[in-house]
């Protein structure tokens, strides 16, 4: 008797919970929404020299028919700094994301820029990379030169 009790009650627990399940509908998209078109989503610095300037910039256009806001742009680690236009870009027009990475770190690096936007894709990741390569060592058997005493 017990397990004819539980297995009723049991069933009951598995036909409500199947009908409680809500069937949603995606949001549908919308065909103006503004559109990131990038001229390059990863920037490739090569190899450059320890300390060299770490300012590169990812052109784009609003390819969609409304204006793009970019809300929010954040770099994956402190060592990458995005600066991204405040005001809406209008459709068509084009505008410019600013990243700065900082080159006193040696070695290779690939690092992201996640921008938030009112775009149709609203989560978008741009790329850098590249290699810093360390200071040259003085070559064997030379010394380094005496420091210079600067009088006044």
């Amino acid at each position: 008797m017990k397990k004819t009790v539980f297995s009723i009650g049991l069933m009951l627990c598995v036909a409500i919970g199947a009908n409680a399940q809500e069937t949603t509908t995606p949001n549908p998209v919308n065909p103006n929404a503004p559109k990131f078109k990038f001229e390059t989503e990863v920037m490739d610095y090569g190899t450059i020299e320890h300390n060299a300037d770490g300012n590169r910039e990812f052109k784009f256009v609003n390819e969609g028919k409304e204006p793009l806001i970019i809300s929010n742009a954040v770099g994956s680690c402190g060592c990458t700094t995005p600066v991204w236009p405040k005001e809406p870009i209008k459709p068509g027009a084009s505008a410019v994301i600013k990243v700065h990475y900082a080159t006193d770190r040696i070695g290779a690096f690939e690092k992201t820029v996640t921008l938030t936007s009112n775009a149709d894709t609203p989560s978008k990741v741009i790329k850098i990379k590249g290699v810093v390569k360390p200071d040259p060592t003085p070559a064997a058997g030379t010394t380094p030169a005496a420091p210079v005493e600067i009088k006044k």
